[in-house]
């Protein structure tokens, strides 16, 4: 008897409400830089994006232990995780583009200078260097986790993605103690904007990897992993190695190069 590799998946509304709430997530940081609106709405959006997210993780979840992942299905997922960090790619180059064509050509309004007049960069050797030997090693702990785990070594496994997820929480912190150090702020010309635009999306795609990584432990504790069978680990270990990627260029970019 032929056994067809597609198999349909029950109904689920979470992508159209993380839609929803992306929308609005955009609409209210607008508000917020525009017109001073209470940054706390943001954060709720943020919150909540976040608990769209892990429902939507554990809708997928139950489906491939009940059988659902085919083959053919698990190469779609990763193909989708592709294609989505490839528009997360984009998201930034937009990022980089503004950044570069202010660093290239000054303008008057900025006095054909770079740094503009009055802006104090910050220290590349103090927290930016700090934050960035801390993604880097957080890359190293969770390529060794997947590894331990394809290799059924659970103890190694959970121990390295622990280690992952305080470093990522780790960043955030050292991040917000930057911003509240800083001495210029996003309302600071093209200089603020492009500096707190660029790294503070750059930080909350941390936070959602972080988040990305944390359920996934939770899954790994509760042994809904095994060694040929965790596209979700291979999912939130590749977008967490696309944010270390991300912040290398910002390192270079934004802080080292955009100092001098």
């Amino acid at each position: 008897m032929y056994m067809s590799p597609f198999i349909a998946l029950t109904r689920s509304f979470w992508p159209l409400l993380i839609r929803l709430n992306l929308l609005a997530l955009v609409i209210l940081f607008v508000l917020y830089i525009s017109f001073k609106f209470s940054l706390s709405y943001v954060l709720v959006s943020v919150f909540t994006l976040l608990l769209l997210i892990i429902v939507w993780w554990r809708d997928v979840i139950r489906e491939s232990l009940v059988g659902f992942h085919t083959s053919k299905l698990e190469f779609s997922l990763r193909f989708g995780i592709v294609w989505f960090i490839l528009s997360e790619v984009f998201f930034f180059v937009s990022f980089f583009w503004a950044f570069y064509d202010s660093r290239l050509a000054p303008s008057v309004e900025v006095g054909l200078s770079w740094p503009p007049i009055g802006i104090m960069p910050l220290s590349v050797y103090s927290v930016p260097l700090l934050n960035t030997v801390i993604l880097l090693s957080s890359g190293v702990t969770v390529t060794w986790s997947h590894h331990a785990l394809i290799n059924n070594l659970y103890s190694s496994a959970v121990y390295s993605i622990v280690i992952t997820v305080a470093l990522g929480v780790y960043f955030l912190y050292m991040q917000y103690e930057e911003y509240s150090e800083s001495s210029f702020s996003i309302s600071d010309g093209i200089y603020g904007s492009t500096f707190f635009i660029s790294t503070g999306f750059h930080g909350i795609h941390v936070m959602v990897g972080t988040s990305m990584l944390f359920y996934t432990l939770i899954h790994m504790l509760n042994a809904k992993l095994t060694f040929n069978h965790h596209f979700m680990f291979e999912a939130s270990a590749l977008y967490w190695h696309f944010v270390d990627v991300v912040w290398l260029f910002l390192f270079i970019s934004i802080y080292w190069w955009g100092s001098l």
